[in-house]
């Protein structure tokens, strides 16, 4: 599902708020999400976008790749969090699977202190399958139990969550 309007806006002030950060996005899509972070993006800021569908991710690259502080990676996020051995993280924004619904606390480990963390498409959506409000719902009640992790859950845009390491 591609960001929307009150998603990306939120999404490039963030990404503003953090200059020579290292952000990783985790579900490229077509890039709705990634050409927010880029547009809120300082110029010494760095996006590391990954996707496991190589079709949809041509998308996004094919429209967003000639901006130098994005690299785009086809890899399944699962194998990514398992192999990245790069600097810590100033802010994640989640948008499948690995890192919300499984490996959460991988993830937020990769996080530097206060780095964000952003999941969006939490309110139900027509597009879902049955089992996926269970999911959301196991999610956000498994939150305050975090290490790490301080969580606030937004009934705004899309169902925001926003997150800060600590």
């Amino acid at each position: 599902m591609s960001c929307e309007e009150r998603t990306g806006c939120l999404l490039a002030t963030l990404a503003a708020s953090k200059p020579g950060g290292h952000l990783v996005e985790l579900g490229t899509g077509v890039g709705a999400g990634a050409a927010w972070l880029l547009h809120g993006m300082q110029p010494d800021a760095r996006l590391l976008s990954i996707e496991g569908d190589e079709a949809v991710q041509a998308i996004a690259t094919n429209h967003l790749a000639t901006d130098p502080r994005v690299t785009f990676e086809t890899t399944d996020a699962d194998q990514w969090l398992d192999t990245y051995d790069g600097p810590r993280l100033a802010l994640v924004h989640v948008d499948c699977g690995p890192g919300t619904f499984h490996r959460l606390q991988d993830l937020i480990d990769l996080l530097e202190p206060g780095g964000l963390y952003i999941v969006d498409d939490l309110l139900p959506q027509t597009t879902w399958p049955p089992s996926h409000q269970h999911r959301v719902d196991t999610l956000l009640a498994h939150l305050p139990e975090v290490p790490n992790l301080r969580a606030t859950p937004m009934r705004w845009a899309s169902g925001l969550l926003l997150g800060a390491r600590t």
